[in-house]
Protein backbone atom coordinates (compact mmCIF):
# COMPACT_ATOMS: atom_id res chain seq x y z
CA UNK A 1 0.00 0.00 0.00
CA UNK A 2 1.39 3.28 -1.45
CA UNK A 3 0.59 5.71 1.65
CA UNK A 4 2.94 8.46 0.18
CA UNK A 5 0.96 8.20 -3.40
CA UNK A 6 -2.85 8.02 -1.06
CA UNK A 7 -1.21 11.38 1.12
CA UNK A 8 -0.23 13.23 -1.68
CA UNK A 9 -3.96 12.79 -3.33
CA UNK A 10 -5.15 14.29 -0.18
CA UNK A 11 -6.78 17.94 -0.51
CA UNK A 12 -3.94 20.47 1.51
CA UNK A 13 -5.16 21.16 5.18
CA UNK A 14 -5.00 24.43 6.62
CA UNK A 15 -3.05 23.79 9.26
CA UNK A 16 0.03 21.10 9.37
CA UNK A 17 0.14 18.17 11.45
CA UNK A 18 1.60 18.88 14.88
CA UNK A 19 3.68 16.39 16.29
CA UNK A 20 5.73 16.43 19.38
CA UNK A 21 9.11 14.22 19.93
CA UNK A 22 10.67 12.59 22.79
CA UNK A 23 13.90 11.83 22.71
CA UNK A 24 14.64 14.72 20.52
CA UNK A 25 18.25 14.92 21.08
CA UNK A 26 19.08 11.73 19.54
CA UNK A 27 20.16 10.84 16.26
CA UNK A 28 16.70 9.75 14.95
CA UNK A 29 15.28 13.52 16.58
CA UNK A 30 17.48 15.25 14.00
CA UNK A 31 17.09 13.04 10.52
CA UNK A 32 13.07 14.17 11.57
CA UNK A 33 13.60 17.50 12.74
CA UNK A 34 15.95 18.33 9.71
CA UNK A 35 13.51 16.42 7.18
CA UNK A 36 10.74 18.32 8.55
CA UNK A 37 11.75 21.79 7.18
CA UNK A 38 11.22 20.49 4.01
CA UNK A 39 7.58 19.67 4.18
CA UNK A 40 4.98 22.46 4.77
CA UNK A 41 2.01 19.69 6.29
CA UNK A 42 4.18 18.83 9.54
CA UNK A 43 5.46 21.45 12.42
CA UNK A 44 7.34 20.49 15.51
CA UNK A 45 5.26 21.96 17.97
CA UNK A 46 7.03 20.04 21.38
CA UNK A 47 10.40 18.80 21.50
CA UNK A 48 10.90 16.36 24.82
CA UNK A 49 14.41 15.63 25.86
CA UNK A 50 16.13 16.08 29.65
CA UNK A 51 19.03 18.11 27.59
CA UNK A 52 16.78 20.98 26.18
CA UNK A 53 20.17 22.83 25.98
CA UNK A 54 21.15 20.32 23.63
CA UNK A 55 17.93 20.06 21.73
CA UNK A 56 17.90 23.94 21.67
CA UNK A 57 21.41 23.77 20.02
CA UNK A 58 20.75 21.44 17.11
CA UNK A 59 17.26 22.89 16.71
CA UNK A 60 18.85 26.71 16.00
CA UNK A 61 21.88 24.81 14.20
CA UNK A 62 19.31 23.41 11.47
CA UNK A 63 17.29 26.36 10.94
CA UNK A 64 14.97 26.58 13.49
CA UNK A 65 13.98 29.83 14.73
CA UNK A 66 11.02 29.78 16.84
CA UNK A 67 11.81 28.55 19.88
CA UNK A 68 11.48 28.41 23.64
CA UNK A 69 12.86 26.04 26.03
CA UNK A 70 9.76 25.93 29.14
CA UNK A 71 10.54 23.64 32.29
CA UNK A 72 7.19 24.35 33.74
CA UNK A 73 3.71 24.15 32.84
CA UNK A 74 3.86 28.26 34.56
CA UNK A 75 6.51 28.70 31.54
CA UNK A 76 4.36 26.86 28.66
CA UNK A 77 1.04 28.50 29.44
CA UNK A 78 3.59 32.29 28.59
CA UNK A 79 5.19 30.89 25.57
CA UNK A 80 4.56 32.18 22.21
CA UNK A 81 7.10 30.17 20.51
CA UNK A 82 6.13 28.24 17.72
CA UNK A 83 8.31 25.15 19.34
CA UNK A 84 8.56 24.42 22.77
CA UNK A 85 11.28 22.56 24.49
CA UNK A 86 10.54 20.92 27.65
CA UNK A 87 12.49 18.46 29.76
CA UNK A 88 10.13 15.91 31.12
CA UNK A 89 6.99 13.90 29.99
CA UNK A 90 4.76 15.32 32.51
CA UNK A 91 4.63 18.09 30.17
CA UNK A 92 3.73 17.11 26.74
CA UNK A 93 0.60 18.51 26.65
CA UNK A 94 -2.25 16.70 24.51
CA UNK A 95 -3.47 20.53 23.57
CA UNK A 96 -0.33 21.22 21.40
CA UNK A 97 0.24 18.15 19.22
CA UNK A 98 -1.31 15.86 17.27
CA UNK A 99 0.90 12.90 17.13
CA UNK A 100 3.61 12.10 19.66
CA UNK A 101 6.96 10.56 18.27
CA UNK A 102 7.96 8.37 20.56
CA UNK A 103 12.21 7.68 20.62
CA UNK A 104 13.28 7.78 23.89
CA UNK A 105 14.67 4.16 24.00
CA UNK A 106 13.94 3.58 27.58
CA UNK A 107 11.24 0.89 28.12
CA UNK A 108 9.10 2.73 31.02
CA UNK A 109 9.54 6.33 30.19
CA UNK A 110 8.97 5.64 26.58
CA UNK A 111 5.58 3.05 27.69
CA UNK A 112 3.91 5.79 30.23
CA UNK A 113 4.71 8.52 27.44
CA UNK A 114 2.83 6.57 24.82
CA UNK A 115 0.12 5.47 26.89
CA UNK A 116 -0.13 8.91 28.30
CA UNK A 117 -0.92 10.17 24.56
CA UNK A 118 -3.52 7.71 23.47
CA UNK A 119 -5.36 7.89 26.61
CA UNK A 120 -5.60 11.45 25.42
CA UNK A 121 -6.60 10.98 21.98
CA UNK A 122 -3.20 11.73 20.35
CA UNK A 123 -1.88 9.51 17.62
CA UNK A 124 1.62 7.76 18.25
CA UNK A 125 4.52 6.76 15.89
CA UNK A 126 6.99 4.43 17.75
CA UNK A 127 10.35 4.94 17.21
CA UNK A 128 11.56 3.01 20.76
CA UNK A 129 11.83 -0.41 19.15
CA UNK A 130 12.63 -1.36 23.01
CA UNK A 131 8.83 0.06 23.72
CA UNK A 132 7.25 -1.66 21.39
CA UNK A 133 8.86 -5.13 21.97
CA UNK A 134 7.20 -5.36 25.75
CA UNK A 135 4.01 -3.30 25.36
CA UNK A 136 3.52 -3.03 21.62
CA UNK A 137 0.21 -5.16 22.18
CA UNK A 138 -1.41 -3.11 24.80
CA UNK A 139 -0.30 0.23 23.18
CA UNK A 140 -2.51 -1.22 20.35
CA UNK A 141 -5.52 -1.94 22.10
CA UNK A 142 -5.41 1.22 24.16
CA UNK A 143 -4.51 3.11 20.51
CA UNK A 144 -8.16 1.27 19.63
CA UNK A 145 -10.20 2.29 22.82
CA UNK A 146 -9.55 5.60 22.01
CA UNK A 147 -10.20 5.81 18.23
CA UNK A 148 -6.74 6.45 17.40
CA UNK A 149 -3.38 5.11 15.88
CA UNK A 150 -0.86 3.29 17.48
CA UNK A 151 2.00 2.50 14.84
CA UNK A 152 6.41 1.26 14.30
CA UNK A 153 7.02 4.53 12.48
CA UNK A 154 8.49 4.71 9.18
CA UNK A 155 12.26 4.70 8.94
CA UNK A 156 12.95 2.01 10.77
CA UNK A 157 12.96 -1.25 9.77
CA UNK A 158 9.90 -2.62 11.67
CA UNK A 159 7.33 -0.29 9.92
CA UNK A 160 9.08 -0.64 6.43
CA UNK A 161 9.22 -4.21 6.92
CA UNK A 162 5.70 -4.13 7.36
CA UNK A 163 4.59 -2.54 4.38
CA UNK A 164 6.59 -4.58 2.21
CA UNK A 165 4.74 -7.62 3.72
CA UNK A 166 1.29 -5.44 3.38
CA UNK A 167 2.46 -5.20 -0.26
CA UNK A 168 3.57 -8.86 -0.44
CA UNK A 169 0.49 -10.32 1.05
CA UNK A 170 -2.08 -8.09 -1.35
CA UNK A 171 -0.48 -9.36 -4.29
CA UNK A 172 -1.50 -13.08 -2.63
CA UNK A 173 2.20 -14.36 -2.86
CA UNK A 174 2.78 -16.72 -0.32
CA UNK A 175 5.69 -15.62 2.61
CA UNK A 176 8.57 -17.82 3.10
CA UNK A 177 10.27 -15.30 5.43
CA UNK A 178 11.16 -11.60 5.93
CA UNK A 179 13.88 -9.64 7.46
CA UNK A 180 16.25 -7.33 7.27
CA UNK A 181 19.88 -7.07 6.62
CA UNK A 182 22.28 -5.62 9.88
CA UNK A 183 23.41 -2.09 10.53
CA UNK A 184 26.42 -2.44 9.17
CA UNK A 185 28.48 -4.42 5.89
CA UNK A 186 31.17 -7.36 5.95
CA UNK A 187 33.18 -6.01 2.68
CA UNK A 188 35.98 -8.17 1.37
CA UNK A 189 38.85 -5.69 0.13
CA UNK A 190 41.62 -8.11 -1.80
CA UNK A 191 42.93 -10.69 1.03
CA UNK A 192 41.54 -8.31 4.13
CA UNK A 193 37.57 -8.33 5.90
CA UNK A 194 36.54 -4.43 6.65
CA UNK A 195 33.63 -4.31 9.09
CA UNK A 196 33.26 -0.52 10.27
CA UNK A 197 36.36 0.14 11.41
CA UNK A 198 38.08 -3.08 11.98
CA UNK A 199 39.99 -5.27 9.60
CA UNK A 200 40.55 -8.94 9.80
CA UNK A 201 42.24 -11.23 7.13
CA UNK A 202 40.05 -12.59 4.64
CA UNK A 203 41.12 -16.37 4.65
CA UNK A 204 38.95 -18.40 2.61
CA UNK A 205 36.42 -15.86 2.30
CA UNK A 206 37.30 -15.15 -1.20
CA UNK A 207 36.96 -18.62 -2.42
CA UNK A 208 33.18 -18.59 -0.75
CA UNK A 209 31.74 -16.24 -2.63
CA UNK A 210 29.50 -18.02 -4.64
CA UNK A 211 27.08 -20.65 -2.90
CA UNK A 212 28.33 -23.98 -4.23
CA UNK A 213 26.54 -26.63 -4.22
CA UNK A 214 25.53 -26.77 -0.46
CA UNK A 215 24.50 -23.76 1.03
CA UNK A 216 24.69 -24.52 4.44
CA UNK A 217 28.02 -25.71 4.39
CA UNK A 218 28.91 -22.56 1.88
CA UNK A 219 27.18 -20.46 5.12
CA UNK A 220 29.24 -22.54 7.86
CA UNK A 221 32.34 -21.41 5.87
CA UNK A 222 31.65 -17.98 5.80
CA UNK A 223 30.81 -17.55 9.85
CA UNK A 224 33.98 -19.44 10.11
CA UNK A 225 35.80 -16.38 8.58
CA UNK A 226 34.56 -13.54 10.59
CA UNK A 227 33.65 -15.39 14.13
CA UNK A 228 36.19 -12.19 15.50
CA UNK A 229 33.74 -9.90 14.62
CA UNK A 230 30.74 -9.28 16.46
CA UNK A 231 27.75 -8.89 14.19
CA UNK A 232 25.29 -9.75 16.29
CA UNK A 233 23.16 -6.44 18.22
CA UNK A 234 20.31 -7.13 20.51
CA UNK A 235 18.32 -4.34 18.17
CA UNK A 236 18.06 -6.90 15.42
CA UNK A 237 15.69 -9.30 17.36
CA UNK A 238 14.08 -6.32 18.67
CA UNK A 239 13.31 -5.01 15.91
CA UNK A 240 12.04 -8.59 14.57
CA UNK A 241 10.20 -9.15 17.45
CA UNK A 242 8.48 -5.91 16.60
CA UNK A 243 7.41 -7.51 12.94
CA UNK A 244 6.46 -10.94 14.87
CA UNK A 245 3.75 -8.84 16.98
CA UNK A 246 2.20 -6.22 13.88
CA UNK A 247 3.02 -8.68 11.28
CA UNK A 248 2.04 -12.42 12.63
CA UNK A 249 5.52 -13.72 12.44
CA UNK A 250 8.19 -16.03 14.25
CA UNK A 251 11.45 -17.50 14.25
CA UNK A 252 13.04 -20.22 13.11
CA UNK A 253 15.27 -19.99 15.60
CA UNK A 254 15.69 -18.10 18.48
CA UNK A 255 19.35 -16.57 18.23
CA UNK A 256 18.45 -15.79 14.71
CA UNK A 257 20.16 -17.43 11.50
CA UNK A 258 22.40 -14.08 10.87
CA UNK A 259 23.87 -16.02 7.51
CA UNK A 260 26.56 -13.99 5.57
CA UNK A 261 25.10 -13.38 2.15
CA UNK A 262 25.41 -11.49 -0.82
CA UNK A 263 22.24 -10.17 -1.72
CA UNK A 264 22.00 -11.86 -4.97
CA UNK A 265 21.56 -15.40 -2.72
CA UNK A 266 18.66 -14.53 -0.54
CA UNK A 267 16.18 -16.47 -2.46
CA UNK A 268 18.38 -19.45 -2.15
CA UNK A 269 19.35 -19.14 1.34
CA UNK A 270 16.45 -18.68 2.63
CA UNK A 271 14.94 -21.57 1.13
CA UNK A 272 13.52 -24.55 3.11
CA UNK A 273 16.25 -27.29 4.16
CA UNK A 274 14.33 -29.57 1.74
CA UNK A 275 14.68 -27.38 -1.25
CA UNK A 276 18.38 -26.79 -0.36
CA UNK A 277 18.05 -23.70 2.08
CA UNK A 278 18.77 -23.25 5.84
CA UNK A 279 14.67 -22.74 7.19
CA UNK A 280 13.00 -25.44 8.99
CA UNK A 281 9.12 -23.77 8.26
CA UNK A 282 7.59 -20.59 6.69
CA UNK A 283 6.54 -17.56 7.57
CA UNK A 284 9.49 -16.13 9.97
CA UNK A 285 11.60 -13.49 10.47
CA UNK A 286 15.26 -13.12 10.41
CA UNK A 287 18.42 -11.47 10.50
CA UNK A 288 21.10 -11.25 7.50
CA UNK A 289 24.62 -9.82 7.53
CA UNK A 290 25.37 -8.17 3.84
CA UNK A 291 28.55 -9.76 2.44
CA UNK A 292 29.81 -7.83 -0.49
CA UNK A 293 32.53 -6.38 -2.44
CA UNK A 294 34.05 -2.77 -1.96
CA UNK A 295 32.35 -1.93 -5.88
CA UNK A 296 29.25 -3.38 -5.02
CA UNK A 297 26.47 -1.42 -3.60
CA UNK A 298 25.03 -2.12 -0.10
CA UNK A 299 21.69 -3.19 1.49
CA UNK A 300 21.59 -0.09 3.71
CA UNK A 301 19.38 -1.42 6.53
CA UNK A 302 17.18 -2.38 4.20
CA UNK A 303 14.10 -5.45 4.49
CA UNK A 304 13.60 -8.17 2.12
CA UNK A 305 11.14 -11.01 2.01
CA UNK A 306 11.18 -14.02 0.15
CA UNK A 307 7.92 -15.78 -1.31
CA UNK A 308 7.20 -18.70 -3.47
CA UNK A 309 7.43 -17.90 -7.48
CA UNK A 310 4.21 -20.15 -8.53
CA UNK A 311 4.05 -19.60 -12.21
CA UNK A 312 7.43 -20.57 -13.74
CA UNK A 313 7.06 -18.02 -16.91
CA UNK A 314 6.37 -15.14 -15.30
CA UNK A 315 9.18 -15.38 -12.94
CA UNK A 316 11.29 -16.10 -15.41
CA UNK A 317 10.70 -13.21 -17.37
CA UNK A 318 10.70 -11.70 -13.74
CA UNK A 319 14.23 -12.77 -13.31
CA UNK A 320 15.56 -11.53 -16.73
CA UNK A 321 14.81 -8.80 -15.52
CA UNK A 322 16.87 -8.80 -12.38
CA UNK A 323 15.00 -9.54 -9.95
CA UNK A 324 16.93 -12.14 -7.35
CA UNK A 325 15.23 -15.67 -7.72
CA UNK A 326 16.22 -18.76 -6.45
CA UNK A 327 18.62 -21.28 -8.71
CA UNK A 328 15.79 -24.09 -8.93
CA UNK A 329 13.19 -21.13 -9.84
CA UNK A 330 11.18 -22.03 -6.72
CA UNK A 331 11.54 -18.81 -4.76
CA UNK A 332 12.07 -15.04 -5.35
CA UNK A 333 13.15 -12.61 -2.97
CA UNK A 334 11.51 -9.13 -3.38
CA UNK A 335 13.62 -6.34 -1.07
CA UNK A 336 13.92 -2.25 -0.32
CA UNK A 337 17.78 -1.60 0.14
CA UNK A 338 17.29 1.07 2.70
CA UNK A 339 15.95 2.30 5.77
CA UNK A 340 16.71 6.33 6.23
CA UNK A 341 15.72 6.85 10.06
CA UNK A 342 13.42 10.70 9.89
CA UNK A 343 13.58 11.04 6.60
CA UNK A 344 10.47 8.83 5.99
CA UNK A 345 8.70 9.25 9.52
CA UNK A 346 6.45 12.22 7.68
CA UNK A 347 4.82 9.35 6.43
CA UNK A 348 3.60 7.78 9.25
CA UNK A 349 2.35 11.10 11.22
CA UNK A 350 0.85 12.30 8.26
CA UNK A 351 -0.96 9.11 7.92
CA UNK A 352 -1.73 8.34 11.36
CA UNK A 353 -3.95 12.33 12.01
CA UNK A 354 -5.04 12.70 8.00
CA UNK A 355 -5.86 8.90 6.91
CA UNK A 356 -5.92 7.22 10.57
CA UNK A 357 -3.61 4.38 9.26
CA UNK A 358 -1.16 2.45 10.53
CA UNK A 359 1.35 -0.04 9.70
CA UNK A 360 0.95 -4.11 10.88
CA UNK A 361 -2.27 -5.97 11.57
CA UNK A 362 -5.18 -4.59 12.97
CA UNK A 363 -5.28 -6.62 15.73
CA UNK A 364 -1.33 -7.15 17.22
CA UNK A 365 -0.52 -10.36 19.18
CA UNK A 366 2.47 -11.45 21.07
CA UNK A 367 3.46 -14.13 18.28
CA UNK A 368 7.33 -14.05 19.83
CA UNK A 369 9.07 -12.50 22.84
CA UNK A 370 12.33 -11.06 22.68
CA UNK A 371 13.71 -12.89 26.15
CA UNK A 372 17.33 -13.01 27.47
CA UNK A 373 19.10 -16.20 28.02
CA UNK A 374 22.15 -15.82 30.73
CA UNK A 375 25.61 -16.37 28.92
CA UNK A 376 27.31 -17.43 32.17
CA UNK A 377 25.83 -17.57 35.54
CA UNK A 378 24.42 -14.77 37.19
CA UNK A 379 24.93 -14.45 40.68
CA UNK A 380 21.09 -13.62 42.91
CA UNK A 381 21.89 -9.68 43.05
CA UNK A 382 23.45 -9.01 39.91
CA UNK A 383 21.83 -5.74 38.47
CA UNK A 384 21.03 -6.31 34.55
CA UNK A 385 22.65 -2.88 33.32
CA UNK A 386 21.41 -1.78 29.93
CA UNK A 387 23.33 0.40 27.66
CA UNK A 388 25.23 1.11 24.46
CA UNK A 389 24.16 2.20 21.15
CA UNK A 390 22.47 -0.90 20.65
CA UNK A 391 21.34 -1.15 24.38
CA UNK A 392 22.97 -4.48 25.34
CA UNK A 393 22.50 -6.58 28.88
CA UNK A 394 25.65 -7.38 30.18
CA UNK A 395 26.05 -11.18 30.46
CA UNK A 396 22.36 -12.11 28.48
CA UNK A 397 22.01 -12.86 25.23
CA UNK A 398 18.48 -11.71 23.51
CA UNK A 399 16.56 -14.31 22.02
CA UNK A 400 13.36 -14.55 20.16
CA UNK A 401 11.55 -17.36 21.56
CA UNK A 402 7.61 -18.56 21.99
CA UNK A 403 5.79 -16.32 24.93
CA UNK A 404 4.91 -17.95 28.32
CA UNK A 405 3.63 -16.61 30.86
CA UNK A 406 6.77 -17.19 33.15
CA UNK A 407 9.40 -15.63 30.38
CA UNK A 408 10.26 -12.33 30.89
CA UNK A 409 10.79 -9.92 28.03
CA UNK A 410 14.85 -8.90 27.89
CA UNK A 411 13.98 -4.57 28.21
CA UNK A 412 11.33 -5.62 30.65
CA UNK A 413 14.41 -7.32 32.50
CA UNK A 414 16.48 -4.23 31.94
CA UNK A 415 17.88 -2.39 35.00
CA UNK A 416 16.27 -4.84 37.52
CA UNK A 417 18.09 -6.92 40.16
CA UNK A 418 17.86 -10.59 40.44
CA UNK A 419 16.29 -12.39 42.57
CA UNK A 420 17.91 -15.45 42.15
CA UNK A 421 20.94 -17.11 40.69
CA UNK A 422 20.35 -17.82 37.05
CA UNK A 423 22.45 -20.57 35.23
CA UNK A 424 24.42 -20.36 32.25
CA UNK A 425 21.72 -20.99 29.05
CA UNK A 426 18.75 -20.65 31.24
CA UNK A 427 15.97 -18.13 30.32
CA UNK A 428 15.30 -15.48 32.56
CA UNK A 429 11.93 -15.36 34.01
CA UNK A 430 9.73 -13.21 36.48
CA UNK A 431 10.51 -15.44 39.30
CA UNK A 432 13.99 -14.60 38.60
CA UNK A 433 13.22 -10.41 38.83
CA UNK A 434 13.40 -8.60 42.19
CA UNK A 435 12.05 -5.25 41.13
CA UNK A 436 10.65 -5.39 37.62
CA UNK A 437 8.55 -1.90 36.53
CA UNK A 438 5.28 -2.62 37.34
CA UNK A 439 3.66 -0.20 34.46
CA UNK A 440 5.68 -2.72 32.11
CA UNK A 441 4.48 -5.74 33.70
CA UNK A 442 1.09 -5.00 33.60
CA UNK A 443 1.58 -3.77 30.04
CA UNK A 444 3.13 -7.00 29.03
CA UNK A 445 0.63 -9.40 30.83
CA UNK A 446 -2.79 -7.65 29.73
CA UNK A 447 -0.83 -7.91 26.02
CA UNK A 448 -0.43 -11.53 26.69
CA UNK A 449 -4.12 -12.28 27.44
CA UNK A 450 -5.12 -10.99 24.23
CA UNK A 451 -3.63 -14.66 23.03
CA UNK A 452 -1.34 -15.28 20.13
CA UNK A 453 -1.95 -16.04 16.71
CA UNK A 454 -0.82 -15.45 13.06
CA UNK A 455 -1.52 -12.40 10.57
CA UNK A 456 -4.45 -13.26 7.44
CA UNK A 457 -2.57 -13.06 4.25
CA UNK A 458 -4.22 -10.24 3.06
CA UNK A 459 -2.54 -6.89 4.35
CA UNK A 460 -5.39 -4.34 3.19
CA UNK A 461 -7.71 -5.70 5.21
CA UNK A 462 -5.61 -7.12 7.81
Amino acid sequence: MNLGLLLSQQEPANQPVRYALSGAGGGFGRTLLAQTLLIDALHPSLLCDVDVEKVHALATELGYTDLAICRTAGEMEKATAGTLIVPSADLLDPRRYDVLVEGTGSPAHGYRMARQALENKRHVAMVSKEVDSVTGVRLARIARDNGVVYTPADGDQPANLLALVSWVRTLGLEIVAVGKSGEYDVVLDGDEIRYLETTVPAGELPELMTLGTSVADTLTKRAETVKSLKLRAAADPCEMAVVTTHGGFVADTESLHYPLARISELADVYALREDGGILAGTGVVDVFTVLRRPDEASFAGGVFAVVRTGDPETWKLLEGKGHVVSRDGRYACLYLPYHVMGVETAISLLAAVRLNIGSGVRNPRQNAVMAGRARHDLAKGTVLHMGGHHHEIDGVEPVLVRPTEDTAPFYLAAHTTLARDVKAGELITFADLENPDADLLEAYRTGLEAGTGTAPRTGLGA
